[in-house]
């Protein structure tokens, strides 16, 4: 399966305990239900998509642990660090409205109120109060924009544009 069919939901990171573990750094909402999914697909940074059959997925403390079949101890979880979890988009619950997955926001167009384009959004970041959007513009220049409601006005995606109350001298 290429890049292209996946949606990037998270990433791995650390090792929890001794049977293979690994605690997950969600970047969306509601990732419980990730763990109806049976498979997931996981990639480290620049490598091919790879299937991992998942064995189990649940809240501890105040983040995620998940476990995956062929993963049974820490020494393997330990290799998975730093892997980016992901999913085929027809495997994916549906959007709510103005609910998005991330990988829907990459490559639209920024414009602000008065129509002038900053650029367009290369990624984004998890802050824990919000998210927040990274967009480069023309000129190589990036800007950091909050994702929240007084400043992102409109997400258009049949349109590929946001339109943000943001000025181009900030």
């Amino acid at each position: 399966m290429s890049g292209d069919d996946i949606v990037v939901l998270g990433r791995l990171a650390d090792p929890y305990g001794i049977r293979g573990w690994i605690r997950l750094h969600p970047f969306g909402d509601d990732p419980l239900s990730w763990g109806k999914m049976p498979v997931w697909w996981l990639a480290q940074d620049g490598e091919p998509w790879r299937e991992a059959a998942l064995k189990g997925l649940k809240a501890h403390g105040d983040g995620l642990v998940a476990a995956f079949t062929d993963v049974t101890d820490r020494t393997a979880a330990e290799a998975l660090k730093g892997c980016f979890v992901g999913a085929p988009r027809e495997a994916l619950p549906a959007t709510g409205e103005d609910e998005f997955y991330w990988a829907d926001l990459i490559g639209l167009a920024v414009v602000n109120t008065v129509g002038e384009r900053l650029g367009v959004v290369a990624g984004l970041i998890e802050t824990g109060a919000n998210d927040v959007l990274r967009v480069v513009g023309d000129d190589g220049s990036e800007r950091l924009l909050p994702f929240v409601a007084a400043v992102v006005l409109a997400v258009d995606q049949a349109g590929r544009r946001i339109r943000v109350e943001w000025e181009s001298g900030w």
